[in-house]
């Protein structure tokens, strides 16, 4: 960032354009860690399931929800991070190596990032970028599990490499509507790696946990297991087709079934006392309903049903359900629907919690909330990758450097 009096050159500005809300948060980078300056939230207008469908409708969104943060901050940005999510995006693992010679030598920092390299050189299709490349482990003359092996001794040095994708052109949209907004766009990350970071605690990722961050469109899945990200995947369901359901069944507009939803929403019917009635106002000018509150948990309860379903056989799918004894961690917006953790529970069979993300010094009370853990996240990793950067190279060897320090850490 410049270092005017404009663009303050220690401000870290992050922006999570969700398919419901657009979320810009400004944090200041302090010697101990990060401070926060100001946040905005305003309704996402011009995407749909994490992508872009109307650009200047998507463009305003981020205008006001910066303008707000910068109100607060009282200070104006220039450069943002943003995340991207969605059903584009798909995680590849590889693996590929480097010879070190006849006889053992040290591994240097350049023989780790040939290996990466060499492995990251598989073809992927047309339209798909790599947004991070995440080493599972190294595998020095065949002793594998090895986390960081510069300095270690060897004659071969092998990685395996979880690569998450998007598509270009999704991912482009993002970082157009950024710039037509007035920024420049520092980096594009995955949201559920950002949530992952304000959420997960080290020992649940060392011994094998699943995120799953329930987003408006989609649900977003992270599976990390010692230490180290084995999985990333999405599941098409999210909290808009909750409260879709809920506008079709009850006969109401949408923005009335959100707020029903969000306020008397249970997703065990059984739970429900038989006598609570909930006001349901109508379409038009039609008078409102008095209307059975259990009605509205009969609506709730089969989507919800779907979507644990749904992330179980993904999981099962790719063989990691069996990585993830810690069980599995719940956020973003649509986890906070009453009930919800115990059909999980009951369906994937292993412990569930409910995350809200771990709060930035002088963060309002009302950020530390679950449809926060991708923005707080965000910081976070702008605030590590910041320190990570060695010089301001801003190709590939930085990412893995930024990414080697994170792996030390």
């Amino acid at each position: 960032m410049s270092s005017n009096g404009k663009h303050p050159s220690n401000l870290i500005t992050v922006l999570d354009t969700g398919s419901a809300k657009t979320v810009a948060l400004i944090c200041e980078a302090m010697d101990v860690g990060l401070k926060y300056r100001g946040h905005g939230v305003v309704d996402s207008r011009g995407s749909r399931k994490g992508i872009i469908v109307e650009l200047d409708k998507a463009v305003q969104s981020i205008h006001k929800a910066v303008e707000e943060a910068e109100k607060l901050a009282g200070c104006q940005v220039g450069n943002a991070v943003i995340s991207v999510a969605g059903s584009h995006i798909k995680g590849v693992t590889s693996r590929g190596g480097v010879t070190l010679g006849q006889r053992p030598r040290d591994v240097t920092r350049e023989d780790i990032r040939t290996a990466v390299e060499k492995a990251r050189s598989v073809t992927l299709p047309e339209d798909r970028e790599v947004l991070h490349l995440l080493p599972q482990e190294f595998i020095l003359d065949e002793q594998s599990g090895v986390r960081d092996p510069a300095g270690m001794m060897g004659r071969r040095l092998e990685v395996n490499l979880h690569m998450v994708t998007a598509s270009s052109s999704a991912t482009q949209n993002v970082v157009t509507a950024a710039n037509r907004a007035g920024l420049h766009v520092d980096n594009v990350v995955y949201e559920a790696l950002m949530a992952a970071d304000s959420t997960l605690r080290a020992d649940e990722k060392e011994l094998g946990v699943c995120l799953a961050d329930i987003g408006a469109g989609s649900t977003d899945i992270i599976v990390y297991s010692d230490g180290m990200v084995a999985h990333t995947g999405v599941v098409p369901v999210g909290g808009d087709h909750f409260t879709n359901d809920v506008a079709v069944g009850l006969r109401t507009p949408l923005v009335a079934a959100e707020k029903i939803k969000k306020q008397f929403g249970h997703t065990i019917s059984s739970k429900v006392p038989d006598g609570n009635e909930i006001e349901v106002p109508a379409v038009a000018d039609r008078p409102s309903r008095l209307m059975p509150q259990r009605f509205l948990a009969e609506i709730l309860e089969p989507r919800a049903t779907e979507l644990c379903e749904l992330l179980r056989d993904h999981l099962k799918q790719a063989g990691v359900l069996e990585l993830c004894p810690a069980g599995v961690v719940l956020t973003g917006g649509g986890s906070r629907m009453t009930g919800l953790a115990e059909v999980c529970q009951g369906i994937l069979d292993r412990p569930i919690r409910l995350a809200s993300p771990e709060p930035i010094a002088e963060m309002p009370e009302q950020m530390v909330e679950p449809e926060f853990a991708t923005v707080v996240g965000l910081a976070m990793y702008a605030h590590r990758t910041t320190i990570a950067k060695m010089n301001p190279e801003q190709g590939f060897g930085h990412k893995l450097r930024a990414l080697i320090a994170r792996l030390g850490a």
